[in-house]
């Protein structure tokens, strides 16, 4: 049974659309499959990937490729099967708006393209504010085609151009910097009110005539705006050239190269080695594709020439595979018998009468060579070398380093693949080739360039009439990029003077704006490895605010989920934007809020509290506008009772359970899956709220069950194994013939439901190695008092994984599980991320508080420090409070951060009232009790003190305690001396039942003075000892045989002697008493 570590992501928000279609959909004219939509806002947080919807589908493709791509060339990564860029991304919306569940799938790595969604979405919060479209407004791109735009040549060609603007834009391109008079062209269409190109070629004509640079221009009265420079090519896909090829004779041992050599297709095509039949050819450390294509063999072997070698070249458009003639092999060698058994020889070379040699490369050549990549792309180094046996590759940097973050080695070592390079990746990096001959090395010298990348983009400038502004463009490349201004098309050189503008390098200043004064700027900056361009208007408006989304919104989010709500608005001079929660209170900023540039109100963490309406309210000079959003919280979908992973027999009835939890405003549905797919429900099985039985279990019953519980905001998922048995098999008999031992370590930690005095930690069990799992234990860690030092927290049954922990304030823990069976224990868990709860006053103060005097005129006042647990809040200190017992004075107090506190000039040996009080910076803790101490002693006593410790008198004391013994022995002798007195032979008073009475009539004799002595006591087990001493009258006994009858009166061995000779014989211990030797002298 495991919990899937899944949550809803109700109330996290923002859509962006996942790519599910093919990259090329749009370039060639296809209309693309829509976008599956998934929440991405507000999931940056680290090491957490958020939706867990579509990312199986949407990069199937990707995938796909991949995986392709690996199989056919050996090569681990390929330019080719890189995951489709993202698609289409839409603007971050607030709260649930009833959409789809989106799972929370924790700890799960996030597909390449969530990195680039996430980052739409941050420019989504913090971009400039737009205009309405019902207001006037230059031009603006929304979307262009690629800058490299490679496109089928079997397709019509689209090259898109598409803008906004009021009044709306008109469209124009140029080719190859001249107009394009698409009117003369009947080939040539513009989609209607787009700039997009369509050129048809189903009525003939060439596509290679059409490539070139294009570039759209939109336009209306208030200035135009441009696409990139858009360089159309037609993909190539040539046919190999045909060859004869002869065989390649080879010596056994000897290195070779195959060329492959294909032709230059557009995009590159994709190479792998086969045989004739399409058999692959298996590469390993001694046999493996270079990067550019060719067959490189450290060493041939005899075994090389059963097959032929054939390359091959995969296009990618027209998703043809070509194939070069294949090579065969003649392999010389010393030893014509190909013995299969020898190639896991452990020297196979030298069984075979191969001889070794050094390494040396065959790629690249020579001791050093040189390689330039551009910032942001992947480096890939390669060295691959000869040698008997194959040589060993490893690689380093010179004065540092791999950076191990974004290094990773292909193809068998041979390379090494930085990705993501940037300047600091520059540097001496060395391939070191080694086998048992010897060794050798190659150093590349990595230079970094850059292409233009922006630092600082030029944004949109809307302006009042009067007001002052200013576009920066900054960006960075290696060489530096030059920066060249322009409006609306045209270099700002030839463009009209305006007074009120100021061109400063790569910002342009205005001043004292004016209405004549809006505008569309582009910002070019460029270097050798490529460009940027950017547009931005000036647009001088008027408006007093106004808010653009609906009114009195309804946002729906789960407990303790991040959420935003949104409040678009607009007005120029632009409003200032404040938030209020209930109608009243301070702007909502700081804390657990945060406002964006664009409005939008950011909660962190929802709480219950946090429920209510609020406000947002824009003003400027002009006016003010407000707007409303109720938010509701609702509590999480949980699932309380999993499934349990069960082992069946065959024809036997199963159940599994799932029993949930939810918010009862919300509409619950339980769906179950198998195997990760929907489950068909026949006749066999029976689906209710909270379990599904199967009954007369088969085999194909066996796989995983996942129980699907889910609302219209969240769900939460949990799953079970199911194993079938066959009917000679029982689950028991299949356990107990295992070997059992102790449960693996739980793993993959989760916080939930944080709230201020607890947490749900979920864990999902490890295996419990055939010993069922009986208890969990819930250990914490904090990092104020005892950094380092684990404790138990709570104990729970093996039947659960997940648990509410109750929390003390202000503590920052961390916890980890251990898993115990009836074997032992299991190693702890990987420590969860770590939870600070909010501090409070303590709630108690310290233990064992005394008073005591040290000396004769003081008294120190100690008790148990509080722990982490109980300290409540930072700064923990104590109040101590004094006073003399029974008079009237006021209590003197003083503030103590250790555990103890001296109160000096007391009288001597004075009663005090003591109070010790807990306070931390939220406040004091209850009152305290008091407890009495006393102050010291005068001399006198210690000088008895020092007289009790001397030697001469101890001696005497113990004189006078020997001698009183003595004495008392004596006394107990001659009372004894008559033995037993039979007194009451002739009473007529009966015995009672608790009388002594012996079986002649007679009794042991007693009275006061056999009574246990003053000074004894008697222990809970009804034997008597002396309160000062350990020494005892049994003490010279032999071997302990005195006794104390049960009223206390002592019995030696001369009162037992008659029962000592009915149970010994004739053995008498009389000799050896001392108590009969000093009775003996009496």
């Amino acid at each position: 049974m495991r919990r899937l570590a899944a949550r809803g992501a109700a109330g996290d928000v923002g859509e962006v659309a996942a790519p599910a279609a093919d990259s090329t959909d749009c370039a060639q004219g296809r209309s693309p499959r829509p976008p599956r939509l998934i929440d991405l806002c507000a999931i940056w947080d680290p090491g957490v990937f958020l939706p867990a919807a579509g990312w199986k589908r949407a990069s199937g493709t990707a995938r796909r490729r991949l995986n392709e791509a690996e199989a056919v060339s050996g090569l681990s990564s390929v330019r080719e099967a890189q995951v489709e860029r993202l698609e289409a991304a839409r603007p971050c919306r607030p709260g649930s708006r009833e959409r789809d569940p989106v799972l929370r799938m924790a700890r799960q790595q996030p597909p390449p393209w969530v990195h680039t969604a996430i980052l739409l979405c941050l420019l989504n919060l913090t971009g400039a504010i737009e205009i309405p479209m019902d207001l006037s407004q230059p031009p603006t791109i929304t979307k262009q085609s690629v800058k490299d735009h490679i496109v089928d040549p079997r397709d019509n060609i689209l090259i898109e151009c598409e803008a906004k603007g009021n009044p709306a834009p008109s469209f124009h391109w140029t080719r190859n910097s001249r107009f394009f008079n698409i009117a003369k062209d009947p080939r040539v269409s513009m989609r209607r009110r787009s700039g997009t190109l369509v050129i048809d070629f189903r009525s003939g004509g060439r596509p290679e005539e059409y490539e070139g640079e294009y570039q759209c221009f939109a336009r209306n009265k208030f200035g135009t705006a441009l696409s990139n420079r858009i360089r159309l090519q037609v993909s190539k896909s040539p046919l190999w050239p045909k060859e004869n090829l002869d065989p390649v004779v080879v010596q056994e041992g000897a290195p070779l190269m195959l060329q492959c050599n294909p032709p230059p297709g557009l995009p590159s095509p994709v190479i792998f080695w086969m045989s004739s039949s399409m058999e692959p050819i298996t590469q390993d450390k001694r046999v493996s594709q270079g990067h550019n294509g060719d067959l490189y063999f450290s060493n041939v072997m005899l075994q090389d020439m059963q097959t032929d070698y054939s390359c091959n070249a995969r296009f990618h458009f027209t998703h043809t595979i070509q194939q070069k003639n294949a090579f065969t092999l003649k392999v010389l060698t010393n030893n014509p018998y190909n013995d299969s058994s020898l190639r896991n020889h452990p020297d196979m070379y030298s069984a075979r009468g191969v001889a070794e040699r050094t390494p040396s490369f065959m790629y690249p050549q020579g001791t050093a060579s040189s390689q330039m990549v551009l910032r942001g792309m992947d480096l890939l180094l390669e060295c691959i070398a000869s040698g008997v046996p194959t040589p060993d590759i490893a690689w380093y940097k010179k004065g540092g380093d791999l950076p191990s973050d974004k290094a990773k080695f292909e193809n068998f070592n041979k390379a090494l693949r930085i990705t993501n390079v940037s300047e600091e990746d520059s540097g001496e990096y060395f391939c070191l080739a080694s086998n048992k001959m010897g060794s050798i090395r190659h150093t590349i010298s990595v230079r970094v360039k850059a292409a233009p990348y922006w630092l600082d983009e030029p944004k949109n400038l809307i302006l009042a009439p009067g007001e002052d502004g200013r576009l920066v463009c900054r960006a960075n490349g290696n060489p530096k990029p030059t920066v060249q201004w322009m409006v609306n098309g045209e270099p700002l050189q030839s463009a009209p003077p305006n007074p009120n503008r100021e061109v400063a390098g790569d910002t342009i200043i205005f001043r004292d704006t004016q209405i004549s004064s809006r505008a569309v700027y582009q910002c070019n900056t460029s270097n050798e490895h490529g460009y940027l361009l950017a547009n931005a208007f000036v647009s001088v408006l008027d408006v007093p605010p106004r808010m653009l989304s609906p009114r009195n919104q309804l946002i729906r989010v789960i407990l303790y989920n991040r959420t935003r709500l949104d409040c678009p608005f607009f007005g120029s001079p632009i409003p200032t934007l404040r938030w209020f929660k209930n109608g009243q209170g301070s702007n909502l900023d700081g804390g657990n809020y945060h406002v964006y540039e664009n409005g939008s109100l950011e909660i962190k963490m929802i709480r219950k509290e946090d429920q209510g309406i609020y406000t947002c309210v824009a003003t400027n000079i002009l006016g003010k506008a407000e707007n409303q959003v109720r938010l509701e919280v609702k509590d999480p979908t949980r699932i309380y009772r999993m499934p349990e992973d069960q082992v069946v027999k065959r024809g036997t009835t199963v159940q599994l359970e799932c029993r949930v939890k939810h918010d009862p405003s919300l509409k619950l549905a339980v769906s179950w899956l198998k195997d990760d797919e929907p489950l068909y429900i026949g006749n066999r099985m029976k689906k209710e709220d909270d379990s599904l039985t199967i009954f007369g279990v088969a085999e194909r019953d066996q796989g995983s069950y996942t129980c699907v519980a889910s609302t219209e905001l969240d769900q939460d998922l949990a799953k079970a194994s199911l194993t079938v048995l066959a009917d000679q098999a029982t689950p028991t008999n299949r356990l107990a013939a295992l070997p059992k031992g102790r449960p693996d370590r739980p793993r993959d930690l989760e916080l939930t439901d944080l709230a201020e005095r607890s947490v749900r930690l979920t864990w999902i069990p490890g295996d419990d190695n055939n010993s069922p799992i009986t208890d969990y234990v819930v250990q914490f860690e904090e990092d104020q008092f005892q950094p380092g030092v684990w404790h138990d927290h709570s104990k729970f049954p093996g039947s659960v994984n997940s648990a509410v922990l109750r929390l003390s304030p202000y503590v920052n823990y961390q916890f980890r599980v251990i898993a115990i069976n009836e074997v032992g224990s299991s190693h702890p868990s990987l420590p969860s991320e770590r939870y600070r709860t909010s501090g409070a006053p303590p709630e108690s103060n310290p233990a064992d508080v005394k008073g005591e005097g040290t000396r004769k005129n003081n008294m120190e006042i100690t008790w148990t420090p509080m722990n982490a647990t109980s300290a409540f809040g930072p700064n923990l200190r104590y109040i101590v409070k004094w006073r003399r017992r029974e008079t009237r004075e006021t209590w003197n107090n003083v503030t103590v951060w250790g555990s103890r506190y001296v109160v000096g000039q007391t009288p001597v040996y004075v009663p005090y009232e003591i109070r010790v009080q807990a306070e931390n910076d939220f406040g004091k803790g209850p009152e305290p009790d008091t407890v009495i101490g006393y102050s010291g002693e005068d001399s006198y006593t210690n000088n008895q003190a020092d007289i009790a410790t001397q030697g001469w008198f101890i001696g005497l004391m113990c004189a006078i305690a020997l001698l009183v013994l003595i004495l008392l022995i004596v006394c107990f002798i001659k009372r004894s001396r008559g033995g037993k007195y039979p007194v009451r032979e002739k009473k007529d008073v009966p015995l009672g039942p608790e009388d002594p009475k012996e079986e002649d009539g007679s009794f042991d004799y007693s009275d006061e003075d056999n009574k246990p002595l003053q000074g004894s006591q008697t222990s809970l087990d009804g034997t008597i000892k002396q309160q000062e001493s350990d020494d005892s009258l049994v003490d010279y006994g032999e071997g302990g045989e005195g006794q104390f009858n049960e009223d206390g009166s002592f019995i030696g061995q001369y009162t037992v002697k008659k029962d000592k000779e009915e149970t010994e014989g004739n053995e008498s211990s009389e000799a050896t008493s001392p108590v009969n030797a000093i009775y003996s002298l009496a």
